[in-house]
């Protein structure tokens, strides 16, 4: 089937991942290897979807080719190759170099390295290769060959791309190509059950019925039971748009199909949200939480990946408004008769319609949340998975900050994961706030000495380990009247909460005297020195000053080029009942400022921070074990 071209074919070598990626496809990834029929299915699907679309405002792009879009196999037993052809949008050279030889997708180092760790620990979790929309090389797990004719809706001539997924492909003109993309396996001795038009069958019906066009099996090389030769064509899918279907009529495992295919995953879907809104405005919306967190779930784009039709006209896969971006990780369809079918992307962003849509799918989504959060075993997974990013939407969502706040999952340094209701129902009496401590991870935060005076009382404390933990806390300050309240900063008085180590109710010392000395000795690296109500263990640890920046907050600013001069207010608290400070003020009049700036880098190196000078630091250090020694 090599097509007569008008120049001679262009090799190329794959992107370096692509290769890497392509050799993981083959030898480890798949494990049920008839998926990349549904692959090459549901990618002929969206061409159609995007040559609609586009149509509608140049109608001129259907007339080479018609506007009644569907999708063929085709088998020859004799070539012992497979064909998979549509009427889409199709591809220019330059498309076909980009989207079959490179990645241009962000992400794919980190999947590339994710699928090598899988490999090193004998995994194949074949969810990964959907996260990052490169099913087209599942063509390689049955075919030592693959051949992609494609031309691009409102061009003259098309393209032939080939390759054998060993490294290199050639693109060469092809002229007499059709409207849209052709692509033909030339399959592997061992994959040769694919020409068997009853197996096709199956893996059609059971991967793809829900797709909205026609999957044809070619009349001429379609086979019947027996071994005679199908008369006429034969339309192997229901082809009807699933989410218009009534959901009795619907099985679970048409759910998860259908879930498989618009969100390019492999997991099953943890939550199926289908209904129709009537009234005002009328929709119908099938949406899907997934088990498994996407890899590019904290791309800077962060855009939501519900797809919207018109009237079943497929309109966008990346529309922002449709839902807010603290839910991006949910996918799905949502199909509305009530918005405009030539309406553009850029008008549909702030269209009032839009945005009544949003407000539905939101409420909806929230109650069923609700209503899973009474199965705390499965809600923690969910939690686990898309907890980080559904809490910004505390920090943005501001209309329904409450709701949110109810269904968000803290741990504490009870070692449980618990609801803010949770928290105020158990906490201390005379308690009169909700305490937290942020930090890079759970061990960090839980082993901070800011902790230890909470600990000695009995006191509970969240551990906010997010980065959005630090900016979320700024805008809510209060649950349920209970102020939200920093153990890392200064002035928390815990005298009045009953119980506890009765240690912690002993008075301390007057360490006035040390507390002066550190002053002069630490000059400009702190702001203040204080004795501590906190420490039972440590002698000494930083915090920040009351309503200031957090040092968790400053050091995550810093690590990103910024903050470098917030002038961060530092304040070092003392432990006036640990053992070295009464050291220190028995010692009262000898030169001590070595052991002084120790005590300082001691209290950075517990708070996560780098000791400013580590050659002073090391001689300090030297020199105070010289003189104990």
């Amino acid at each position: 089937m090599s097509p007569t071209t008008a120049a001679p074919a262009e090799t190329r070598a794959f992107q370096a991942e692509v290769a890497k990626l392509l050799d993981i496809v083959v030898h480890s990834l798949y494990s049920n290897r008839e998926i990349f029929l549904r692959e090459l299915i549901s990618n002929a699907s969206d061409a159609c979807d995007k040559l609609r679309y586009a149509a509608l405002t140049e109608p001129k792009l259907l007339e080479d080719g018609g506007a009644d879009f569907s999708i063929h196999i085709a088998l020859d037993k004799a070539a012992k190759t497979l064909g998979i052809r549509d009427n889409g949008i199709g591809m220019s050279r330059d498309e076909l170099i980009t989207n079959l030889g490179t990645i241009a997708k962000s992400g794919t180092a980190e999947f590339v390295k994710a699928v090598t760790q899988n490999q090193a620990a004998k995994s194949k979790d074949v969810n990964l290769i959907g996260q990052f929309g490169v099913g087209f090389y599942s063509a390689f797990m049955v075919a030592d060959k693959v051949e992609v004719i494609s031309r691009k809706a409102g061009e003259t001539h098309g393209w032939v791309w080939t390759s054998d997924g060993k490294g290199e492909f050639s693109v060469a003109e092809h002229p007499g190509a059709a409207r849209g993309t052709k692509i033909t396996l030339h399959l592997k001795q061992d994959a040769e059950e694919f020409l068997e038009a009853q197996r096709l069958r199956h893996v059609v019906k059971t991967y793809s019925d829900h797709i909205a066009l026609p999957v044809i099996l070619d009349a001429a090389t379609g086979e019947k039971e027996g071994g005679e030769t199908d008369a006429k064509d034969e339309t192997l899918n229901s082809a009807s748009a699933l989410w218009m279907r009534s959901k009795n009529e619907i099985t679970p495992d048409q759910y998860k199909e259908f879930y498989h295919s618009v969100a390019h995953a492999f997991d099953e879907p943890w939550h199926t949200l289908h209904y129709r809104a009537e009234g005002a405005i009328e929709y119908t919306a099938l949406l899907f939480i997934p088990t498994q967190k996407p890899f590019d779930l904290f791309h800077p784009d962060r855009k939501n990946q519900v797809r919207l039709y018109v009237n079943r006209v497929f309109i966008s896969d990346q529309l922002e408004g449709l839902l807010p971006r603290y839910l991006r990780f949910v996918r799905g369809v949502v199909d509305s008769s009530d918005l405009p079918l030539n309406i553009s992307r850029e008008m549909l962003q702030d269209n009032p319609m839009l945005r009544k849509i949003q407000g539905g799918l939101v409420k909806r989504l929230i109650k069923d949340l609700k209503d899973r959060a009474n199965d705390a075993e499965a809600y923690s997974a969910f939690w686990k998975a898309f907890g980080p990013a559904f809490k910004e939407g505390l920090y943005e969502d501001f209309e329904r900050r409450g709701e949110l706040l109810d269904l968000a999952r803290f741990t504490t340094t009870s070692g449980e994961m618990v609801s803010l209701k949770d928290y105020a129902a158990r906490m201390k009496e005379s308690q009169d706030a909700v305490y937290y401590i942020t930090g890079e991870n759970l061990n960090a935060a839980k082993a901070s000495p800011q902790l230890e005076g909470f600990a000695a009382k009995g006191i509970e404390v969240l551990l906010l380990t997010d980065p959005i933990d630090e900016f979320w806390v700024t805008s809510v300050p209060a649950y349920d009247k209970r102020p939200l309240k920093s153990v890392a900063e200064s002035g928390t008085d815990l005298s009045k909460v009953k119980g506890g180590d009765e240690k912690a109710e002993e008075p301390a010392a007057d360490v006035s005297g040390v507390i002066e000395k550190l002053k002069k000795a630490l000059g400009d690296a702190v702001a203040d020195v204080r004795a501590s109500a906190r420490l039972t263990e440590s002698p000494v640890c930083l915090v920040s000053d009351t309503g200031g920046m957090s040092l968790h907050l400053a050091r995550m600013l810093k690590q990103h080029g910024e903050g470098a001069d917030l002038g961060i207010r530092k304040i070092l608290e003392v432990n006036p009942k640990h053992a070295l400070i009464k050291r220190f003020e028995a010692l009262d009049g000898e030169p001590l400022t070595d052991a002084e700036l120790l005590l300082l880098d001691q209290a950075r190196i517990v708070e996560g921070e780098a000791v400013p000078d580590p050659a002073a630091f090391a001689r300090r250090l030297a020199k105070v074990m010289e003189r104990g020694l």
